[in-house]
């Protein structure tokens, strides 16, 4: 007891606490300490554009939804053992395509399910956004407001004023020169499609994500007509989509630009409040909480 009480040892001890301890805060910091940076009051402190905000006499039906300014149509596919939900999205403006973050707060480890993200604002139609609160890096532009502007390493999806989508390299392209330009800027990636060209192979994916996974992603076909696909994965009924068959049934529908979202776990679609497809990270179904939204309604 009085060797292991010397200099030496106790320093040892002290120095073994303190590391334990920095590793903890490291951890916490990262996964579970949140950091709140901005609150977003309402939508009319963020949505630039001017909409009408009272739909008239929409047509609803389990799978369908339209109004004078938003068409909404979903289709359930069975392909590559899986289970895909397939979104046709029309609308007048692009003011229709929005986002929103978890509990209306730009920060850290703020999160939310997106069917609580979606219900708060009303929204038709919804999807897990890019999970920008897990990241320190990526530019953030949610409705015409710029919250981050440090590059990541990878390609970001750029949703101009006219709708429009494009996919840069964020270590090429600054976030100032988008800007005033940019609607929206989601970061996870990769672009799927590009000018009609699918952009990933069969070795592409996601960090140390597996090569079928339950997936979210955007397209564009044309201007203000869009294509939603999410896909359920990692259960014995539906095995989940590689990057690739992804991207190709983006083409396969017309799709000129693709993109990647946040999957696994994240992978949601909400529609008139109820969820479409059956989220699951394959150890637990039911949603999983995270820290943003992409969105169309008033």
């Amino acid at each position: 007891m009085i060797k292991f009480f010397s200099k030496p040892y106790r320093w040892a001890a002290i120095f073994a606490v303190l590391l334990i301890g920095m590793f903890t805060f490291v951890l916490l910091d990262a996964f579970v300490l949140q950091k709140s940076m901005v609150v977003v009051a309402s939508d009319s402190e963020t949505v630039a554009q001017e909409v009408s905000s009272t739909p008239t006499d929409p047509v609803i039906t389990e799978n369908s939804y339209a109004d004078e300014n938003i068409q909404i149509s979903i289709e359930t596919v069975q392909k590559y053992d899986s289970t895909i939900y397939v979104a046709d999205i029309q609308v007048s403006d692009p003011a229709y395509l929005k986002t929103a973050f978890a509990n209306s707060t730009y920060g850290r480890n703020i999160k939310a399910t997106t069917s609580e993200i979606a219900a708060t604002q009303n929204a038709i139609f919804a999807i897990n956004g890019d999970y920008y609160g897990f990241r320190d890096a990526g530019y953030v532009v949610r409705n015409g407001v710029a919250y981050r502007d440090t590059a990541g390493d990878g390609e970001a999806l750029v949703i101009d004023n006219d709708g429009n989508f494009s996919v840069i390299e964020e270590s090429q392209v600054s976030l100032a020169s988008l800007s005033s330009n940019a609607w929206q800027v989601l970061s996870f990636g990769p672009g799927l499609v590009e000018n009609g060209q699918v952009v990933v192979d069969s070795s592409s994916e996601v960090g140390q994500a597996k090569e079928s996974n339950p997936r979210t992603a955007i397209g564009q076909i044309s201007e203000l007509h869009y294509v939603v696909i999410v896909s359920d994965g990692r259960t014995t009924e539906s095995a989940g989509l590689s990057l690739l068959q992804l991207a190709q049934e983006f083409q396969e529908r017309g799709c000129t630009t693709a993109y990647n979202l946040d999957g696994g776990g994240s992978s949601t679609m909400v529609f008139n409040g109820a969820i479409v497809n059956n989220p699951t990270d394959g150890k637990s179904a039911g949603e999983r909480e995270v820290s943003d939204i992409v969105y169309f309604g008033y």
